[in-house]
């Protein structure tokens, strides 16, 4: 039985397979290099770091087009690979990551294989009837414009039922509060407060 080329309503577990397959390739590639345990997602860190020196996960996050959020995850995973390292910055709550000796003895393997991805990425874009780098970016842009939660939640049918499960929420949480409303009126004050000192 043929089955019909995946549409929209797969998009996001096809993109997830292209990415794992992808990251894969590239992992293969480093574990060739001899680099096991860098993941691909760290050249883009250590790329930016050996480019700029040291930079807050903020800025970092920034120059990478990623959520601080995913930055710092990065980070926490370099950092227990020995590849960054973390200080605190001109307040607390900005952390400053800095390549370690360790990173910076794998620079001159990444910078081959840095080159040698590009090429290829630009080799397969060659193939495709659209430039996927471009496309990427248009996507992230219209998402920006309008979000896909918003998108979703337009069509007329789901905001009935996301409206009746708010009001069930409100419902559960009405019931809860009374409840503990009445378990609270049912304690004893004396036990509470304890015995009273005679007179």
């Amino acid at each position: 039985m043929d089955f019909p080329v995946p549409g929209p309503e797969l998009l996001g577990t096809r993109l997830r397979h292209l990415i794992d397959l992808m990251d894969a390739e590239v992992a293969a590639v480093h574990a060739d290099l001899g680099l096991e345990g860098f993941r691909p997602r760290f050249a883009a860190v250590v790329r930016a770091l050996a480019a700029a020196g040291p930079r807050s996960i903020r800025d970092l996050a920034r120059a990478l087009g990623v959520t601080h959020s995913a930055a710092s995850q990065t980070v926490a995973q370099m950092a227990r690979q020995d590849l960054v390292t973390l200080t605190p910055g001109e307040d607390a709550r900005t952390r400053i990551v800095r390549l370690t000796p360790r990173a910076e003895a794998l620079l001159p393997a990444l910078e081959v294989e840095w080159d040698a991805t590009a090429a290829a990425a630009a080799e397969l874009e060659a193939e495709l009837s659209f430039p996927l780098s471009a496309l990427v970016e248009e996507v992230l842009d219209a998402l920006e414009r309008r979000p896909l939660r918003r998108r979703i939640a337009a069509d007329p049918r789901l905001a009935a039922r996301m409206e009746a499960a708010r009001m069930e929420a409100a419902r559960v949480e009405a019931a809860q509060v009374e409840a503990a409303g009445t378990d609270a009126a049912r304690i004893d004050p004396a036990r509470v407060s304890g015995p009273s000192s005679g007179g």
